[in-house]
């Protein structure tokens, strides 16, 4: 069995079609089947079921790739621990986040830190966050809710309220607060489900009884105020956020009965090497939101 077998396995595995993965790992066909079939002689057993040109993963390929991923990790981050220790100062940091407006802050201070540390940010859903770290691909997630689980280290770093925001011409803009079940009849702009703050607020609606009727659902969470300010509807913001937007025409709302909460996590996989760039990176987050915990948070 071959290094090269299982790296050509996995790619197969995770896009179940022999073509599209030929043409990722930049070889032939032909070759590509070869190399699994010699893969699968190895082993004694079918990796896949075959209809065709379709691929599916059988039950000893789902069993095998659990192992061939892990394996394949401690490899990758062997590599990455030996160009640590050799360059330090330089190197790449990925980060998935769902909470991107804090952002730019925060690496803002890690670069009067480490200014020759480069970075790779994406902006994603919790479920594929969770895809991502399970297969090794990222550093960090920073998220609400915290992605946890067994193969998972997460701090929670933050606790924050979730407020409302409403138009100046809404019934309730002249008030400060507001309870959640007051909003049963509205119509809200939303981010989409497998967003944070849209499935956590989904939930708390649905404790006081009622599902959220939603005039907007989109992915970029900047859309939401001006369409706030449009009348198109009401939107759910976390605290912090206050902070970052100051738009005209719109009131900003404590919800009661319950006081809403969210947590922000940064979470890794617990196989991740972590270089002395992710380790001081980690640490200036920490920092950064206990400061916000001091001066705003729960």
């Amino acid at each position: 069995m071959e290094l090269l077998q299982l790296e050509y396995f996995r790619t197969v595995a995770r896009l179940e079609h022999m073509t599209e993965a030929a043409g990722v790992l930049h070889i032939t066909q032909s070759s590509l089947s070869k190399t699994i079939q010699r893969l699968e002689e190895d082993l004694g057993v079918a990796l896949f079921d075959r209809n065709g040109r379709k691929l599916r993963l059988n039950e000893f390929g789902r069993s095998f790739l659990q192992r061939v991923e892990r394996a394949l990790l401690e490899l990758e981050e062997g590599k990455r621990e030996i160009v640590d220790l050799t360059s330090s100062d330089y190197g790449t940091l990925s980060l998935a986040v769902n909470t991107a407006y804090i952002l730019p802050d925060i690496l803002h201070r890690f670069r009067e830190i480490r200014p020759q540390v480069q970075f790779h940010v994406q902006q994603l859903q919790t479920h594929e966050m969770k895809k991502q770290m399970k297969k090794g691909e990222i550093d960090f997630c920073l998220s609400s809710p915290p992605i946890q689980g067994s193969e998972v280290v997460c701090d929670i770093v933050f606790q924050e309220e979730i407020y409302v925001i409403v138009p100046t011409t809404h019934r309730f803009a002249n008030r400060d607060r507001v309870g959640l079940s007051e909003l049963k009849e509205e119509r809200f702009v939303s981010l989409k489900k497998g967003y944070g703050i849209r499935d956590l607020m989904d939930i708390y609606c649905e404790k006081v009884g009622f599902v959220p009727e939603n005039a907007y659902e989109g992915n970029e969470p900047a859309t939401l105020s001006p369409l706030v300010q449009a009348g198109l509807g009401i939107s759910f913001i976390p605290k912090s956020a206050l902070q970052v937007w100051s738009p005209e025409n719109i009131v900003f709302l404590q919800i009661k009965d319950p006081v809403c909460i969210r947590e922000v996590g940064l979470s890794r996989h617990q196989s991740r090497y972590l270089s002395s760039a992710a380790k001081e990176f980690r640490q200036v987050i920490i920092e950064y939101f206990q400061k916000m915990n001091q001066n705003d948070g729960i």
